[in-house]
């Protein structure tokens, strides 16, 4: 493919509706920019960096996002679907603060659920658990501070 190459130094510009096809945009500045609505497709997008975004109601589907770090995000009310998270960690995962705008003062959230999923082999470490609920899961081998929870329900018995 032979590209022109030309350098843009777009300030204070309306570019609405304007389409960019086989165009190499690597190392991009782009600040205080809206792309609401835009459309991405077939893109490299790798070790791009995106800081202080809005990025709700954003749909990604067929992506590699391995060694993708999100932090200090909102991610409430995400929906994962068929994703592989072998290695994948989750760290400092909590409900809202009082200055959080998606607080709620009676603690009412949405539960965290996982619907058929593999998490055999997990590990959970200083987590909350109150008020769990499994169900139809198979518990093989599962163990609590290193008890076989299948010896406390035979024992129980």
């Amino acid at each position: 493919m032979n590209l022109k190459v030309e350098t843009f130094d777009l300030q204070m510009a309306d570019i609405t509706a304007s389409k960019l096809q086989d165009v190499r945009a690597e190392e991009l500045d782009i600040n205080n920019v809206s792309l609401a609505k835009t459309k991405i497709n077939n893109t490299n997008m790798s070790k791009m960096n995106l800081n202080d975004v809005n990025m709700g109601g954003m749909k990604i589907s067929n992506a590699n996002l391995s060694s993708v770090e999100i932090k200090h995000a909102n991610f409430s009310h995400a929906v994962l679907d068929h994703v592989h998270l072998f290695g994948t960690e989750f760290h400092n995962v909590v409900l809202p603060k009082e200055e959080d705008g998606n607080y709620n003062p009676e603690g009412q959230y949405k539960p965290i659920s996982f619907h058929n999923c593999n998490l055999s082999n997990g590990q959970l470490r200083n987590c909350d658990l109150s008020n769990v609920e499994i169900v139809d899961c198979d518990i093989s081998g599962l163990k609590i501070n290193g008890i076989l929870i299948s010896d406390l329900i035979n024992n129980r018995a």
